[in-house]
């Protein structure tokens, strides 16, 4: 872990020092760029030689002897290694006249990401204005963009530089979940799905394609997040190596826990016994005395976690729930050292938080919404109406839910109930009258059960029959609860103080829309799937013999199997035309960096790709970041469109240059331009420019 720490220290130190220093400077440049790059560097040499990996304590046979001869580790490394290479190396590529992408969900992400990073490149006043919207500042946690745009300002090719930031990110993925949940965990991250991919057997037609690209909302995370997301590059490294510190750090003590929290493999070898791993996360004793030191410092710790809202914001949320149940179920050492570093992190991820959320005049994310999408569009119902279910009523909605769950996480649902189960009466056999900070009272425990069934409920509370289910479910436990075990403590163990954050975590993304796109609470959602993944294995899945573990790994992962490979497959898409987007680059040189440019509105149009302001980008990415842009949309049409008010619409808009190319002559065909008589044209041959500022001389 020493390289990791010392990789994404170096990242996340460069940026910060960017930002500060592009504040100071008034943009970045040259000078700017190096001294960041530099300021990283030393940072990463002192994060490598101030972390300590402690090696393995178990008195079975070194593990390291088996860890790589294991096929299945070789072939879950080499699905990974496709992933990456076909991916991120054609990530963004050119062919002929053109540049392409292989990935077509990545059209518009990426399309947005390019435009990130020529703004910053350009050397525009930090923190910048929003190029896609006229009246905000950027409102997106553009860390990972603001790398390499540090490259592009080094001479660094654009597109080596995503080729690399993305393959050097893959590889600290792959490192970062094989010690936070071995073997199982990088196969969880790669074949996430449901039951979908199971169609590939449909009529033995064996068709490679991703079955959760439509539809689905429970999609692939490698296709669908890691390549579109850029912040994830960054977000999923840290915060696994931060979950991996914590559980090493807090319960490195538990019995047996040389493994998991030494950094062995859970899962490594599904042929063999893991008696290792077995007792990986069984009861912890009650600390006693001082806090043990963990295996990153505290600084780096600190820069991790509190510069994770510059990267990404629902990655830094979860992480500050996974902190709350740290330090309400732990000790007093353990609450000083939560507290302090959430204290410490609080005017940090508060300055970076203002900064992306132009100055917190961004709407606020969090809206009450129970239910993510199991009841909107086509998400609620993926088979297609020729499915639904006849009748109506409450047993018709639960019968769609249901059918919702199953299709988006299939057998995962089975399977992480009984786990839960398993743990939950692990710890009832465990209660003792003894108090201590890492117990809970279990008066307590019927509460918190009636908390999640009215969780889950909460969609249906327009409903009759919650009224009846919640005292058969809340009235036995408290019975129960009071006359079995009255003053009586359960012990939390790693496996349930993980295992409760990221029940609190679904719950949270359940309940609550955390964007304005519902759908993104995807992002939240896989956080409660990955930090349940090591101790789903260790305590569960790994105590079963090899039929059945095989059977459940093959239920689990082969419908995401096939859907990844599938999306692997696609044979790419034209992205933009290399000699109009060289020409249009021309053409801007000259002129003001912080110009607005009046254009039509779309992902992919070359004064966006060139990191030039327009007064609209693309509808879709202004309205997932929240803008209501109607007005401003109404106003460009008329100034397009050359109408009597055009000149008023421009000065509106903030408008320095009115562009006319290929995309403006497609979409206002009927457009009268009474600009080409009364501007002067700063264009090029492909493209006219006309500047506001400069009437044409009249003889």
């Amino acid at each position: 872990m020493k390289g990791l720490s010392a990789g994404l220290t170096f990242f996340n130190v460069s940026v910060v020092a960017a930002v500060l220093l592009g504040l100071a400077a008034h943009g970045l440049g040259p000078m700017t760029a190096y001294f960041s790059l530099v300021i990283g560097l030393v940072a990463a040499v002192i994060a490598y030689f101030a972390t300590y990996d402690r090696p393995a304590e178990s008195n079975q046979p070194p593990i390291w002897r088996r860890r790589y001869s294991s096929l299945v580790f070789w072939f879950v490394a080499g699905c990974f290694v496709i992933f990456a290479v076909r991916s991120f190396c054609w990530l963004l590529y050119i062919d002929g006249p053109e540049f392409r992408i292989q990935s077509v969900n990545n059209l518009g992400d990426l399309a947005l990401h390019v435009t990130y990073i020529k703004t910053f490149a350009n050397g525009i006043a930090l923190w910048p204005d929003n190029p896609i919207y006229v009246f905000s500042k950027l409102r997106y946690p553009a860390g990972v963009d603001l790398f390499n745009g540090l490259l592009t300002i080094l001479h660094v090719d654009l597109i080596k530089g995503l080729v690399w930031v993305g393959v050097l990110a893959c590889l600290a993925t792959f490192y970062a979940f094989y010690r936070w949940a071995g073997v199982f965990g990088i196969a969880a991250f790669l074949f996430n799905g449901g039951v979908m991919g199971f169609q590939f057997l449909h009529k033995w037609q064996f068709e490679f394609k991703d079955y959760q690209a439509e539809h689905i909302a429970w999609k692939s995370i490698p296709l669908a997040m890691f390549v579109t997301q850029r912040g994830l590059l960054y977000a999923i490294p840290a915060a696994l190596l931060l979950l991996w510190h914590w559980r090493e750090k807090f319960f490195r003590h538990e019995s047996g826990a040389a493994v998991v929290a030494g950094g062995g493999d859970p899962g490594s070898a599904l042929g063999e016994e893991t008696t290792d791993t077995a007792s990986a996360t069984r009861v912890s004793q009650p600390h006693r005395g001082r806090l043990q030191s963990g295996p990153l410092p505290f600084w780096v710790e600190f820069t991790l976690y509190a510069s994770l809202p510059l990267f990404h914001v629902h990655t830094f949320l979860a992480l500050s729930i996974v902190l709350l149940f740290l330090f309400l179920f732990g000790d007093l050492p353990r609450r000083i050292h939560t507290g302090v570093l959430v204290g410490a992190a609080l005017i940090p991820a508060t300055f970076f938080v203002w900064l992306i959320t132009d100055h917190f005049h961004a709407r606020s994310m969090i809206k009450w919404q129970p239910g993510w999408v199991q009841s909107i569009g086509d998400f609620a119902n993926p088979l297609g109406p020729e499915h639904s279910v006849a009748g109506g009523g409450i047993l018709r909605q639960l019968d769609q839910i249901m059918e919702f769950w199953f299709l988006n996480l299939g057998f995962w649902i089975p399977v992480i109930l009984v786990y839960l189960v398993v743990i939950s009466a692990r710890a009832w056999r465990a209660r003792t009258p003894t108090a201590g900070a890492s117990r809970i009272r279990v008066e307590l425990v019927p509460l918190i059960l009636t908390i999640v069934v009215l969780s889950l409920l909460a969609p249906f509370f327009k409903s009759w029959w919650y009224v009846v289910l919640l005292p058969i479910v809340a009235i036995p436990a408290t019975a129960f609860a009071l006359f079995k075990a009255r003053n009586q403590r359960l012990p939390l163990d790693s496996s349930l103080t993980f295992t409760i954050a990221a029940v609190a975590i679904f719950l949270f993304a359940y309940l609550y829309k955390a964007a304005p796109w519902e759908w993104d609470n995807l992002k939240l959602l896989f956080w409660a799937y990955f930090l349940v993944l090591p101790f789903l294995w260790n305590d569960f899945i790994a105590q079963w013999p090899l039929p059945l573990r095989a059977i459940t790994c093959i239920a689990l992962f082969f419908s995401g199997f096939v859907s990844l490979f599938g999306g692997l497959s696609t044979p790419g898409f034209g992205f933009a035309n290399r000699a109009e987007l060289a020409s249009v680059g021309v053409a801007v040189r000259k002129l003001p960096i912080e110009a607005r440019f009046a254009a039509f509105p779309t992902y992919n149009h070359p004064l966006l790709l060139q990191g030039r302001k327009v007064v609209l980008g693309y509808p879709g990415h202004l309205w997932t970041q929240g803008f209501d842009y109607h007005e401003e949309e109404a106003k460009l049409g008329r100034l397009m469109r050359g109408e009597p008010d055009w000149r008023q619409a421009a000065e509106a808009l903030r408008v320095r240059y009115i562009f006319w190319g290929r995309e403006e002559q497609t979409n206002y065909p009927i457009s009268k331009r009474p600009w080409e008589q009364a501007l002067t044209n700063v264009g090029s041959s492909t493209c006219a420019i006309y500047d506001l500022q400069q009437p044409t001389k009249t003889p």
